[in-house]
């Protein structure tokens, strides 16, 4: 079997549950067509989560690379284009607070993801979720990990990565007071279906 790896983030800021968690411990081990996905969860920590990324591909190999992300306040399920080389924002989990910082000294500018992302958005929309193709992935660990992913998709022939941002679910608007929710149940499958796209546009 191929392998497909998702990953999602821990905890983080004001987020005291992180739906992306619940989703990867989900899939984790399923079959989509002829890949079996393996989860994995990634510190909410600039240094460690990269290391961590870098050792699960190393690990598991994979064909494909869709990480996902808690996107507090969107409404929508928003496949990113975009990767830029820039970490700066909020403060990680263990406080480290980058400014205008590069992601790899001498990478690129930017790297624009190779997952089929239109066909996502189509297919969302079809099936009565709420969807648009996002044209920034933050300067946060988010886009951090995604630029990673488009590295390392550079550099092994037929290897395709990205990232997608999720709405909180329920549970978590709920705790937070001030963002919009999705239902559980319907962002899983909300991300199986950008995972069935992946794997249909490589079939084809």
């Amino acid at each position: 079997m191929t392998k497909l790896l998702v990953t999602g983030f821990e905890p983080f800021l004001d987020y005291k549950i992180n739906p992306t968690m619940q989703i990867v411990e989900n899939l984790d081990g399923e079959k989509i067509g002829d890949y079996t996905i393996v989860g994995r969860i990634l510190s909410v920590d600039f240094q460690q989560s990269a290391q961590q990324f870098k050792q699960y591909i190393d690990e598991v190999k994979p064909q494909f690379i869709i990480s996902l992300g808690l996107a507090g306040g969107r409404y929508k399920i928003t496949p990113e284009r975009i990767a830029i080389n820039v970490k700066d924002g909020e403060p990680d989990n263990n406080g480290y607070t980058p400014v205008d910082e590069s992601i790899q000294e001498e990478g690129a500018d930017a790297f624009l993801t190779n997952l089929p992302i239109r066909n996502m958005v189509n297919r969302l929309q079809a099936e009565g979720y709420p969807a648009e193709i996002s044209n920034t992935a933050g300067t946060y660990l988010c886009n951090n990990i995604m630029y990673e992913g488009l590295v390392y998709a550079k550099y092994h022939q037929g290897v395709r990565a990205g990232f997608i941002h999720i709405p909180a679910s329920f549970d978590l608007a709920i705790q937070h007071g001030k963002i919009p929710g999705w239902n559980s149940q319907d962002l899983l499958d909300a991300v199986k279906l950008c995972i069935e796209e992946t794997v249909r546009a490589d079939d084809h």
